[in-house]
């Protein structure tokens, strides 16, 4: 599995990264929307396996192949699975070319100073050398901005930043996540707040380490241009945060250098009871739209 391919995909590939990376709280919104109610499941165990079954299929559709999905961000428990009998991450990267990240976050700390820290991580390094045994390329770790706070926001790219060095420590590529929340009437004030941290922190990484940033799609058409420009940044990536995928793709194409790492406008549309045929027509017109956004800027 060589590192260096992967690389030159992450950072020059003409598609963008899904995020298949819903976890425990999230995971009974993602299975609603996919048409499987709570009342289909009794535990949480058959909730993960139900969950695991929409990820694999939508891995083994058509067109969910390197050429257009460069990379997919897995949760801890897809990891640990298999998709057609190979380990997840394996199979993305050796069957399908696309490039495996993982979600390592444990959730959010309860709000302070307008934001949401991710919550303590003591397991963070055993979790890391495990992904490097699987194969996996980088981490995707979320955080939340809910106001134009500068304590806040300085707190939160701060520890967005000291977990990113103790991820680049185990040779795997941090995505770094502060998510501005899109309904906040302060939004473009928090996002010059959030470039002017970014920037900062950027400037002090050593030469030779790089991260990824995966951010709200911003107010303004490319205000995060200079960060697509640095140096010690490997690929800018945008969340949809609950914009439609039609908003979502709108307000991407205008950031130049910009592309897509969707989560929820990605299987907007997808469902349980669809034919694999109707399914694998759904999602090949969903990335084909969302890679059409991601390489318009």
């Amino acid at each position: 599995m060589s590192k260096a391919a992967q690389k030159e995909k992450i950072a020059t590939g003409a598609g963008f990264i899904a995020a298949l990376d819903q976890s425990g709280g999230s995971t009974p919104k993602a299975l609603r929307l996919y048409g499987i109610t709570e009342d289909q499941y009794a535990s949480e165990a058959e909730m993960f396996d139900l969950v695991h079954a929409m990820r694999a299929r939508i891995a083994q559709a058509p067109a969910f192949s390197g050429d257009k999905v460069i990379g997919a961000i897995l949760f801890e428990m897809t990891m640990d699975r298999e998709i057609a009998g190979m380990p997840s991450a394996r199979y993305l990267w050796q069957e399908r070319g696309v490039v495996p990240f993982l979600k390592v976050d444990k959730g959010l700390a309860d709000p302070k100073n307008g934001v949401r820290l991710m919550k303590p991580m003591p397991d963070l390094d055993a979790l890391l050398s495990r992904a490097t045994e699987a194969g996996i390329f980088g981490t995707k770790m979320r955080s939340v901005i809910d106001a134009a706070n500068p304590a806040g926001i300085a707190a939160n790219v701060a520890q967005q930043f000291e977990l990113g060095r103790q991820i680049l420590g185990h040779g795997l590529v941090p995505i770094i996540e502060p998510e501005v929340t899109i309904s906040i009437a302060d939004k473009a004030a928090a996002e010059d707040m959030l470039l002017a941290s970014l920037k900062t922190h950027l400037d002090s990484l050593p030469e030779g380490q790089e991260v990824m940033l995966k951010l709200t799609l911003p107010e303004v058409a490319n205000l995060y241009a200079p960060l697509v420009d640095h140096p010690r940044v490997l690929r800018v990536v945008a969340l949809s945060g609950g914009y439609s995928r039609e908003e979502a793709n709108a307000r991407l194409a205008q950031n130049r250098g910009v592309i897509a790492s969707f989560s929820r406008a990605l299987t907007e549309g997808l469902s349980a009871q669809q034919s694999d045929a109707e399914f694998n027509a759904t999602l090949a017109a969903a990335i084909d739209s969302i890679r059409a956004a991601s390489v318009a800027g």
